[in-house]
């Protein structure tokens, strides 16, 4: 005969199990997007550095930083390419996740202003820099999930929505007074 304690206890097990299987579900779609985003925004961001995957490196990204109203064309370049390259591969990585997003979010700030105008869809509209925005921003409030460099930091490795929230706001702040300067 059974107990109705260890009944209990079997049905206790059984919802934990269920609760684990879930909880390493979502931290494997927050890697997907992680290492989508990041290395979509790393490959960006060395298109502008680098002049790789067909970009136009610092001398053809200052120019067009420039002809965007931007004062110091050629450094917007390396900040921009520097923010791309940098925190993408620190979201790819879950390292620093609050701080990478934020890197991600200032800079495609900056894009969506730039872009704004031309409408929605492409070629000219904003929606890749709004999914990006979006996603780093995502990634800054839900934390990097189980599967990143972050569990290994003890300052980090619980998340904190309130460390992803003052990222955000650093973000957007930091954008505002590059775009301030902009003409």
């Amino acid at each position: 005969m059974t107990s109705p304690l260890s009944t209990l206890e079997s049905s206790r097990l059984a919802v934990s199990r269920r609760e684990q299987s879930a909880a390493y579900g979502y931290d494997a779609g927050l890697l997907v997007l992680r290492l989508a985003l990041g290395l979509t925004m790393a490959a960006h961001g060395a298109q502008k550095l680098l002049g790789w995957f067909g970009g136009p490196g610092l001398d053809g990204t200052g120019q067009f930083f420039t002809m965007s109203g931007y004062p110091a064309g050629h450094t917007m370049a390396v900040v921009a390419g520097l923010s791309e390259t940098l925190g993408g591969l620190g979201l790819a990585a879950g390292l620093l996740t609050p701080l990478a997003a934020a890197a991600v979010v200032g800079t495609m700030v900056n894009a969506l202003a730039v872009k704004w105008g031309g409408g929605f869809f492409a070629p000219k509209g904003v929606e890749y820099e709004l999914l990006l925005t979006t996603g780093a921003a995502a990634l800054a409030l839900t934390g990097p999930g189980r599967f990143a460099a972050d569990r290994f930091l003890p300052v980090l490795r619980v998340h904190r929505p309130v460390r992803g929230v003052a990222a955000l706001v650093l973000a957007v702040v930091v954008a505002g007074v590059v775009l301030m300067v902009r003409k």
